[in-house]
């Protein structure tokens, strides 16, 4: 899904769905009330947000099971596996497909392994069965069904909270003083253009920035494509590393490429005699017959005081 252009201001088709806006934040807040989430034996960090879209989550959620590993713990994902068939297993990378565990989970666990089941209290049950010594939730902060031992909100500094209304009016999921009520933490991922630290009060805030990795041997010309939340920000990084970028095609966030696409892809690359890049979480989705038509830009969050959030994330925790 494309961000609606309304979502940015308090514009007339904003406030027309407004109402609207106030049940879909009213039923959260109702859902999450009536459930009594369960409470498992292992600490449970969440990392979610109150936005719809693309802010950071999953490489948020990898860089944390990192730090974790570091602290001598052994980390696992819970993930509803959205897109996928599959529900209540564990992710194999070598057998399962994006269309069966959704393309999230197969990129996390690239870091850990991943448990998928919409109800995360069941996922949280059968990582722990398998070994896991901490839970790291990618998105589920709306998710009544896990007790979260500890919660971060991950904002993009860029945008905030758009023009602060819930869906459809605007991007919230809930109500923003409702949201930040149950975090322990936020996560800024970039500049902070939109005065987030005032907004979030006294709430311990962490700040990162989406670094991308070395893209070697680079051809001339760059044809970029992906499907997330926010394409123009991949496309950016990749001017950023120096690419020459001469087309860009988006896709729906979580879209799986038909044949056709990616071979369409191809040719037009091969006519122009470019170089063909995308996201990790796109290039998961391609058949592997085909990855060697592609490239893939890497990505990894580095902390402005990474220490800080280790001592955190320890004490808070107690990971020791």
């Amino acid at each position: 899904m494309r961000t609606p252009s309304h979502w940015k201001n308090k514009n007339l088709c904003a406030l027309a769905l407004w109402p609207l806006g106030c049940v879909y934040a009213g039923m959260t807040t109702l859902r999450l009330k009536l459930k009594k989430p369960t409470k498992v034996n292992v600490p449970v960090i969440c990392i979610g947000n109150l936005t719809a879209g693309g802010t950071g989550k999953t490489p948020t959620a990898v860089s944390i099971a990192k730090i974790i590993k570091s602290l001598g713990k052994e980390p696992f994902f819970v993930s509803r596996g959205y897109g996928g068939t599959l529900s209540g297993v564990m992710v194999d990378v070598q057998k399962h497909t994006p269309q069966q565990v959704g393309d999230e989970p197969l990129l996390l666990a690239r870091e850990a392994k991943v448990s998928i089941n919409a109800d995360r209290a069941e996922a949280a049950k059968k990582a722990i069965s398998n070994g896991a010594e901490v839970i790291v939730m990618d998105d589920g902060f709306q998710n009544p069904t896990l007790y979260k031992d500890l919660s971060f909100l991950v904002f993009d500094g860029g945008v905030g909270t758009g023009n602060g209304l819930p869906v459809p009016a605007g991007p919230l999921r809930e109500f923003f003083k409702s949201g930040i009520k149950r975090a322990d933490a936020a996560i800024i991922i970039g500049e902070d253009k939109c005065g987030l630290r005032e907004k979030l009060g006294r709430m311990p805030v962490f700040e990162g920035q989406i670094c991308s990795l070395p893209l070697p041997d680079l051809r001339s010309k760059v044809i970029a494509f992906a499907g997330i939340g926010r394409p123009e920000k991949f496309y950016n990084s990749l001017r950023e590393c120096g690419a020459n970028v001469v087309q860009t095609f988006d896709f729906p966030d979580h879209h799986y490429y038909t044949p056709k696409e990616l071979e369409d892809l191809i040719a037009l690359a091969k006519k122009l005699g470019a170089d063909l890049v995308t996201t990790a979480k796109d290039f998961v989705k391609i058949p592997n017959k085909l990855k060697p038509n592609f490239k893939v830009l890497e990505i990894e969050i580095r902390w402005k005081d990474e220490g800080a959030l280790r001592e955190f994330l320890e004490k808070l925790t107690k990971i020791n």
